[in-house]
């Protein structure tokens, strides 16, 4: 087994989580937020949208069953890349689509990945998606950890569009 982590964010981390933790390769997913200035900020602090941090999922995931590709058109499947600050009802900074990576490859990877989609034209717009280096996450409060699976008639406005992405 090969573990990598990547920080996501695509909007409401609640449905995000849910559908990336159903992924076959996928080890872990953590609510939480990254991407802002100030430290061990909480979601009531994020949620006004002053902290600049958005909401996202870490992701530990098996290379040698989920390629970081792989993982990133199934994202990109699952939210709307290319509104700017905005998935669904939500709108602010904090529900920004964003890629925190932690290894320059993921960085050359995502870049050369949005590029392709965009250039492919398979969505109508272009992509919005953030793409910066990973530099903290912080966990969000344990009663939106797994939030879908505690909550299924919980709020989500995530769900798996059909769009071929090839690239």
């Amino acid at each position: 087994m090969t573990i990598e982590t990547v920080y996501l964010a695509g909007g409401c981390y609640w449905g995000l989580e849910d559908l990336l933790s159903k992924i076959p390769g996928t080890i872990n997913t953590t609510v939480g937020f990254s991407g802002g200035h100030v430290k061990n900020v909480c979601y009531r602090e994020v949620t006004t949208g002053t902290t600049g941090h958005a909401e996202t999922v870490k992701v530990d995931f098996d290379t040698e069953i989920l390629s970081f590709k792989d993982l990133l058109i199934f994202f990109f499947k699952i939210h709307d890349p290319t509104t700017l600050n905005q998935q669904g009802n939500d709108i602010g900074t904090q529900y920004r689509s964003a890629i925190f990576a932690t290894t320059n490859e993921q960085i050359l990877q995502a870049e050369d990945l949005i590029k392709k989609i965009d250039v492919s034209g398979t969505l109508k717009n272009k992509i919005t998606t953030e793409v910066n280096t990973f530099s903290a996450f912080y966990p969000a409060e344990e009663n939106h950890q797994k939030y879908i699976q505690k909550y299924p008639d919980g709020y989500t406005c995530h769900y798996l569009r059909d769009i071929s992405i090839k690239v």
